[in-house]
């Protein structure tokens, strides 16, 4: 038998009493990770597949199995609507060392509603534009005199 000893406290938040660990040692700052919209892409890849394959009847046993509601699995499902090159800039994201990623799922959602790739590609571009500061800023009005 092996034994564990750790020290811990108890925090109270109103009538709760929660049993809390303290920390071995301060948190390591985590290597790049993948953007979390290329995850959820790859992961809306794979669910497509499974539903062409006959693995799981619908997006409703899907969402059953990965414990979500059937709305977020229809958002992940939607980043499939966007054209195939965007799609491929988003698996291609690179990684994230520090701070937000620069891309969300949130952040795609109107352009995955947009029925025409021209205009989605047109509004990536933008977008993309917009994020490396290749675009100006709005040039100032000209006042009245």
């Amino acid at each position: 038998m092996t034994t564990v000893i750790r020290p811990i406290h108890f925090v109270r938040r109103g009538r709760r009493t929660k049993a809390v660990s303290a920390p071995d040692a301060a948190p390591t700052a985590l290597p790049n990770r993948v953007p979390r919209v290329a995850r959820l892409m790859a992961l809306a890849i794979h669910f497509d597949g499974m539903l062409r394959k006959g693995v799981v009847a619908d997006q409703s046993e899907l969402a059953r199995i990965c414990d979500v509601t059937q709305p977020r699995i229809t958002q992940i499902m939607n980043l499939l609507h966007l054209a195939p090159d965007i799609q491929e800039e988003i698996l291609n994201l690179q990684p994230v060392s520090t701070g937000r990623d620069p891309v969300t799922e949130r952040d795609l959602r109107p352009l995955a509603a947009l029925l025409s790739w021209a205009q989605q590609r047109s509004v990536w571009k933008r977008r993309c534009d917009l994020r490396a500061g290749l675009v100006s800023a709005k040039p100032q009005q000209r006042q009245a005199t």
